[in-house]
């Protein structure tokens, strides 16, 4: 039977990765993205004219009952979720002395909060099935922490202890709740970046040399959720080039 894929914050960079590569090995795939999204339709339409088929729903993934309500939907619809990948992420990046109150609540409940928004419709079912996969993107600055990035480096580090103590609820019902960290990936956000700025700071950090590439990511996404992937559980994984091992 084929599997569905739920992808938030589907649209652009790296869930748009993530969802072709969902499509290429045969599974519905869903992606969620933000109700002010003005271009959603138009991106969605793009994608479907090159055979995608994907199907795109919108949902406030700060709003649990958003979330609720869109997972209710794509159920109805395409049938039970069995691979659900949080990626749905912003940042308000400034040194903790400029941060407002606003920015950090912004951040933890778009990134972390949501993970608990998002999955709490999904692992119920999973468990009665015996098989999903819980699949949470976090960020190399989740490990080591980032200059003007309090906020965001919180956020993505509970990423990872929710899926520690996730994986270790669901790991006898045949799901597996994992984490992936990526460093810095050439999505557009990225290369918006002053080629000066990747030249001097950015890319001397990479043993690599270079920018990871979103279909990289994506393609561990993908392994993740494999059947092969069955004995993976409440792992971080790091893909940043060398930036930072430990």
């Amino acid at each position: 039977m084929q599997k569905v894929a739920l992808v938030t914050g589907g649209m652009g960079g790296l869930g748009e990765a993530i969802c072709i590569k969902f499509a290429a090995l045969g599974y519905k795939v869903v992606a969620t993205y933000s109700p002010s999204n003005s271009k959603a339709q138009e991106w969605l339409r793009s994608m479907n004219s090159m055979g995608y088929g994907f199907k795109a729903y919108p949902c406030d993934v700060v709003s649990f009952d958003s979330c609720k309500a869109c997972v209710e939907q794509i159920v109805k619809e395409l049938g039970p979720i069995d691979v659900l990948v949080n990626n749905a992420g912003i940042t308000r990046d400034m040194t903790f002395k400029k941060m407002t109150k606003d920015d950090w609540d912004a951040v933890i409940h778009t990134n972390l909060d949501s993970v608990f928004n998002m999955t709490k419709q999904v692992v119920d079912g999973m468990v009665e099935r015996n098989w999903g996969r819980i699949i949470n993107i976090s960020s190399v600055n989740g490990q080591k922490g980032a200059f003007g990035q309090t906020n965001y480096a919180a956020a993505k580090a509970g990423m990872h202890g929710f899926t520690k103590s996730l994986a270790l609820e669901v790991a006898k019902k045949g799901v597996t709740v994992n984490t992936i960290s990526p460093g810095y990936i050439g999505t557009k956000m990225v290369r918006a970046i002053p080629q000066e700025v990747l030249d001097s700071k950015i890319l001397p950090q990479i043993p690599m040399s270079r920018l990871g590439k979103p279909e990289e990511v994506a393609g561990l996404v993908a392994y993740l959720s494999s059947q092969e992937a069955a004995f993976v559980n409440g792992a971080n994984i790091s893909i940043n080039g060398g930036q930072h091992m430990y």
